[in-house]
């Protein structure tokens, strides 16, 4: 993916996150989204294929074309996938700015957590646009770090999260994209645009959600981006863990954590 810087890093702990995000969140962003059988769909920006097993499994009947920028991404994705037993997934490298297939080659195009870490995000869906088939659809799905919030309230802990969406910014991504998807798909000339917003939120009654969300997911997320955070000045060490702490905090028994996603859909 021409463009993207990954603010995350590609570290072997960024990968585990992100199963973990995968894992925990099927329910919530995946389940409406199953193609027939035959169906050839192209997932633009896959990755360490996190999000390309629970496609696959959603979909075993498709035909899913898997690209990235990244070859080293690549192969933790065909590995997961290969451990997985998925056989309907083909992994190609490629830029998403500049993809070497026909005109229509594809009925869907899915993007999951991809556009935050372009700086041009709406000319990668116009990019894209060509290489649907008339009548074929575009499911992209970003978060918000704007949208999070939680008790106890921490005015560490929301610097902390300051921190990561300045550092994104820096970068050339928008980690406050989720809330910009609807003009971002409907500008890129798609029609019949959709946007759904898919609430997480956490409390002791949801075990699963504490460790895999609000633990392993959004604070390791977060503190992920410290050293970055601290060298640049950004808020000093000891303020810097005690907004880690004060994150990790809302996943005990009288914690709460809420955050928003955004799926958009659209077509040709």
């Amino acid at each position: 993916m021409s463009g993207r810087t990954y603010v995350h890093g590609y570290t072997e702990r960024e990968a585990e996150r992100l199963r973990d995000q995968a894992e925990t969140l099927t329910g919530l962003l995946h389940d409406d989204t199953r193609y027939r059988a035959g169906s050839r769909v192209l997932e633009a920006g896959c990755g360490t294929g996190a999000q390309t097993v629970i496609l696959a499994r959603n979909c075993p009947g498709a035909r899913i074309t898997s690209v990235d920028l990244s070859e080293a991404s690549l192969g933790e994705a065909r590995k997961r996938v290969r451990e997985a037993g998925i056989t309907n997934v083909t992994f190609e490298a490629g830029d998403i700015f500049d993809l070497q297939y026909e005109p229509g080659s594809f009925d869907h195009i899915f993007l999951c957590f991809v556009l935050e870490h372009l700086a041009e995000p709406r000319r990668a869906l116009e990019c894209l646009r060509p290489l649907l088939r008339e009548g074929g659809t575009i499911t992209v799905i970003e978060g918000d770090h704007g949208s999070a919030y939680f008790h106890p309230d921490s005015p560490y802990a929301r610097r902390a999260i300051g921190c990561l969406v300045d550092l994104q910014r820096e970068m050339g991504g928008n980690a406050l994209i989720g809330r910009e998807l609807y003009p971002l798909v409907a500008g890129a000339g798609y029609r019949d645009v959709h946007v759904s917003p898919r609430m997480v939120y956490v409390d002791a009654t949801r075990p699963d959600l504490v460790l895999g969300f609000t633990r392993l997911t959004f604070t390791a997320m977060v503190e992920g981006v410290g050293e970055d955070a601290v060298a640049r000045g950004m808020m000093s060490r000891q303020d810097w863990e005690r907004g880690i702490a004060d994150l990790y905090r809302t996943s005990e028994p009288d914690g709460v954590f809420c955050y928003t996603f955004f799926k958009a859909t659209g077509r040709k």
